[in-house]
């Protein structure tokens, strides 16, 4: 079984969300939640409270591997300094915990779980919703998107040992 940390980095939210997937089965939503800051807070607190609450999450769940959001620049400019702190954090806490990382753009997420870059918001609800065998969307949306970077990570995953199998001649090794 395949467990991983999905993460939607910000320094106001970072959303977080627990994968298992099993080979053969679908994933299965084993935990999710909220990071919050206050905007009141000096920054270096914020950043020392998202990284002290991931490591927590990387202590508790043991996840073989994380994921994370790449920045994407269509934001607001005064939020991006703050968010790429956020994921350097982030980025420490999986390090040292030693946990693999990898990076995922909104339209690899999007493309990998719909079929299209371009997929909007809600569609891109629904298919995690469907993937994970929930009745509801997931919220806040910051939630809904890590457990999207999470299902990109399983499936691409599931790829690329696909295709070190076909290398192999078929056979594990």
């Amino acid at each position: 079984m395949a467990t991983v940390l999905g993460i939607d980095p910000g320094v106001s939210e970072t959303g977080w969300a627990v994968l298992d997937g099993a080979a053969g089965s679908a994933p299965k939503l084993a935990a999710s939640g909220l990071i919050k800051t206050l905007p009141s807070q000096p920054l270096p607190e914020r950043l020392r409270l998202i990284h002290r609450a991931v490591a927590g999450l990387l202590e508790e769940h043991r996840p073989e591997a994380a994921a994370i959001e790449e920045m994407f620049f269509l934001k607001a400019a005064h939020t991006i300094r703050g968010t790429l702190q956020a994921r350097g954090v982030i980025l420490l806490a999986a390090a040292q915990a030693g946990c693999p990382i990898s990076e995922y753009n909104p339209r690899t997420v999007k493309a990998t779980l719909t079929g299209s870059g371009a997929a909007d918001k809600r569609q891109m609800q629904r298919v995690v919703s469907k993937a994970l065998g929930l009745a509801d969307i997931l919220r806040p949306d910051d939630v809904a998107d890590a457990a999207a970077i999470a299902l990109c990570h399983l499936r691409t995953g599931r790829v690329k040992r696909l295709q070190v199998l076909e290398i192999h001649g078929g056979g594990a090794r």
